[in-house]
C-alpha cells in the first residue's frame, strides 16, 4: 500500500463513508482523512464516475453509490465468512467434542449461519436460519459488547426492547450495560439456561479491520458436565478460533 497512495486514500474514503449513517460534505471528508481538498475532490470525482460514490448536489454531500452496494451484495453471494469459518468450526468441534456455531447480528437478534454438531451431542435450537434475541445468547452478548455504546443504546433504547425467556435475560437497559461490561472484563461471553435448559455456552466475537463485530463464535455444552476450569479452557479455544477467523478476513482483536 505504501507504493499505491491513491488506492489507499480511495479505500480510506470509502471506509469513512461506510462508517457514517449520513452522507458527508467534501470538507468533512478531507478533514477526517487529513487530505488536501484538491486531492479529496479528485478522489471523489474518480469514485463517482465509477459509481462507488454518489454526489447529492442539493445537499452538497457525498455518499456511497450503487457500485458499493453491488460490491457488498457480491460479498454476500459468495459468503466468504461462512466458507472461511466452516473448517475452523469443524476443527473446534473435533478438539472440544461440543457443538459449535457461527451467528451474525440481525437487528436486536442473532441469526445462526453455521452449526457444526459433535457426534452424540444433543440437537440444539440454534440451527441454521434460526433467529434468537441477542441479549439471551452468548454469541449475541459477545458481539454487543464490541459495539460502540451509542449503537447499543440505539438498538435497546428502553426496557421494552429487551426480551426475557423463562426468567432469563436483562430486564433493564442498565442491567444490559452491566452485563456487557462484565463480558468485556472477562474477555468472552457466557450464558446458562437462557436458550435451552441444562445447556451453557461460551462465545467470542469475530472482528473486521475496523474492530466491528461481524459474527460470534460459540460452543454449547451441558451445564452440569463442565466445571469452571473446563469452561475457561473451552472459552480459550473459542477465542483462538475467533482470533484466527478475524485475521483471515483482515481484522484483528
Amino acid at each position: 500500500m505504501a507504493n499505491a497512495p491513491a488506492a489507499r486514500h480511495a479505500l480510506q474514503l470509502l471506509t469513512l463513508l461506510a462508517r457514517h449513517t449520513e452522507p458527508l460534505p467534501a470538507g468533512s471528508i478531507a478533514r477526517e482523512l487529513g487530505l488536501p481538498r484538491s486531492t479529496t475532490y479528485h478522489l471523489l470525482a474518480v469514485l463517482r464516475d465509477a459509481g462507488f460514490v454518489a454526489h447529492l448536489e442539493e445537499e452538497r454531500r457525498y455518499g456511497l453509490g450503487v457500485a458499493a452496494f453491488e460490491l457488498g451484495s457480491a460479498y454476500q453471494r459468495q459468503a466468504p465468512l461462512q466458507r472461511i469459518a466452516r473448517p475452523l468450526l469443524g476443527r473446534l468441534v473435533d478438539q472440544t467434542t461440543h457443538n459449535a456455531h457461527l451467528a451474525v447480528l440481525h437487528g436486536r437478534d442473532v441469526l445462526y449461519v453455521i452449526e457444526e454438531r459433535a457426534p452424540g451431542r444433543p440437537l440444539l435450537v440454534t440451527d441454521v436460519g434460526v433467529r434468537l434475541p441477542a441479549t439471551l445468547t452468548a454469541s449475541g452478548l459477545a458481539m454487543l459488547a464490541r459495539l460502540p455504546a451509542a449503537q447499543v443504546r440505539a438498538l435497546f433504547p428502553h426496557k421494552d426492547t429487551l426480551v426475557q425467556r423463562d426468567g432469563h435475560g436483562p430486564t433493564s437497559v442498565s442491567e444490559l450495560r452491566r452485563e456487557l461490561t462484565i463480558v468485556r472484563a472477562r474477555g468472552y461471553a457466557t450464558e446458562d439456561d437462557s436458550v435451552s435448559a441444562g445447556l451453557s455456552s461460551v462465545a467470542q466475537a469475530v472482528l473486521d479491520h475496523t474492530g466491528h463485530p461481524v459474527a460470534g463464535i460459540a460452543l454449547t455444552f451441558p451445564r452440569d458436565g463442565v466445571d469452571d476450569d473446563e469452561r475457561a479452557r473451552l472459552a480459550a479455544a473459542v477465542s483462538r478460533v475467533a482470533a484466527t477467523l478475524s485475521a483471515r478476513i483482515g481484522g484483528g482483536r
